[in-house]
């Protein structure tokens, strides 16, 4: 590994943090000599400040460290070209070198719109390096751009007169769930209701893994195993079944059926070109879980068990009054036919039970789904 990527890598870890908290994720640090002296990442929305760039607070905080305005002998590692705005302050703060990741089309002032360091007329001139971890830049710019237009389309979409939707703000400050929302609707096959699910890690993974939560329940309760799944290069799958989570909650029990949260199931798979599937089922999901591979839909190559870690501030959230509720009203009888249903099937995947912290579950998970 090169420093310039080395260094890069660090700026990518400034703009996960910017995207964990809804700005566009951009970051950028300020070296000298192999020390970092300033990090920044994008923060014009949560302090209301157009100069607020990642680029603008890193030169800030290495000029703090420096106690002086002028950073000579410094260099800048910004994952996106910098702005006309940005490179002003680049080059009056005397900037030695930059180097940046994804080229803008649009706003860059490094030479995709126009070149403010190749200006022979200003009277101080930064070398500029272009296209460092370039893919990795723009993939996660990409990938944040495309979940936003996501997230306002499945806002846009007309809410059905015989369910209730849980607000996205309730979900908002929740620090340890920091991921990002999709949406499933499927018209008449769904009554008009959307499923809320998660889709994190490698999206060219070979094998899904399917985190199925208990009922009640909802994709919260796999905050922790999440992250750990995709450390190993997995991609995880967590949905929402309808009626609970970000999921819309229809208003009435009866609507809660084996046919409905087993066909929503199947439509996400499908639509979501599933190759094959290794399932965690959190307690009573065991039973969906046994239908599913029943079902033939995609190819599961085992079932595993966790039990059920219900957290009662949490477990409350989806459910702001009673009007929310009717899934979990619902929920004991559910599991009652889901268990008789289930137990007339042949079911020899589901022999390993996960424990331990979730960084050893997800190794067991990985293993299994090695072999398979």
């Amino acid at each position: 590994m090169t420093q310039d990527t080395a260094f890069m890598r660090l700026a990518l870890e400034q703009a996960q943090e910017a995207r964990k908290v809804g700005e566009i994720p951009v970051g950028a640090i300020v070296v000298k000599e192999g020390r970092v002296l300033g990090v920044g990442r994008n923060m014009s929305v949560a302090t209301h400040d157009p100069s607020a760039h990642a680029e603008i607070v890193a030169l800030r905080a290495a000029a703090q460290t420096l106690g002086n305005y002028r950073l000579d002998g410094c260099e800048l590692y910004v994952t996106l070209e910098p702005c006309a705005m940005c490179a002003g302050a680049i080059l009056h703060a005397r900037i030695s070198r930059l180097v940046y990741g994804a080229a803008d089309p649009k706003t860059g002032a490094a030479g995709s719109v126009m070149d403010l360091f190749a200006n022979p007329r200003l009277n101080h001139h930064t070398q500029v390096c272009a296209n460092v971890l370039a893919d990795e830049c723009s993939g996660t710019l990409r990938s944040f751009f495309q979940a936003r237009r996501q997230t306002r389309a499945a806002q846009a979409q007309a809410l059905s007169d015989d369910a209730l939707r849980t607000p996205l703000s309730v979900f908002a400050d929740l620090q340890d769930y920091p991921f990002t929302p999709h949406f499933f609707i499927d018209g008449e096959k769904l009554h008009g209701w959307r499923m809320h699910y998660l889709d994190e890690g490698c999206a060219g993974a070979a094998c899904v893994v399917l985190c199925l939560h208990d009922l009640p329940g909802w994709s919260y309760r796999f905050k922790a195993l999440i992250p750990a799944l995709k450390a190993k290069g997995l991609r995880a799958l967590v949905p929402d079944l309808i009626g609970f989570g970000a999921s819309d909650k229809p208003k009435k029990e009866t609507a809660h059926t084996i046919d409905l949260h087993l066909r929503s199931l199947q439509m996400l798979l499908a639509s979501l070109g599933a190759p094959k599937l290794l399932i965690v089922a959190e307690g009573n999901a065991l039973h969906l879980a046994r239908m599913l591979v029943q079902s033939k839909v995609v190819r599961v190559i085992n079932v595993v068990q966790v039990t059920s870690d219900p957290d009662v501030a949490s477990d409350s959230r989806p459910f702001p009054d009673k009007g929310y509720q009717a899934g979990g009203k619902a929920a004991a009888r559910l599991v009652q036919q889901m268990e008789l249903a289930s137990g007339k099937l042949a079911h020899p995947l589901d022999g390993v039970i996960l424990n331990g912290p979730p960084d050893v579950m997800a190794e067991q998970i990985f293993s299994i789904t090695c072999d398979g």
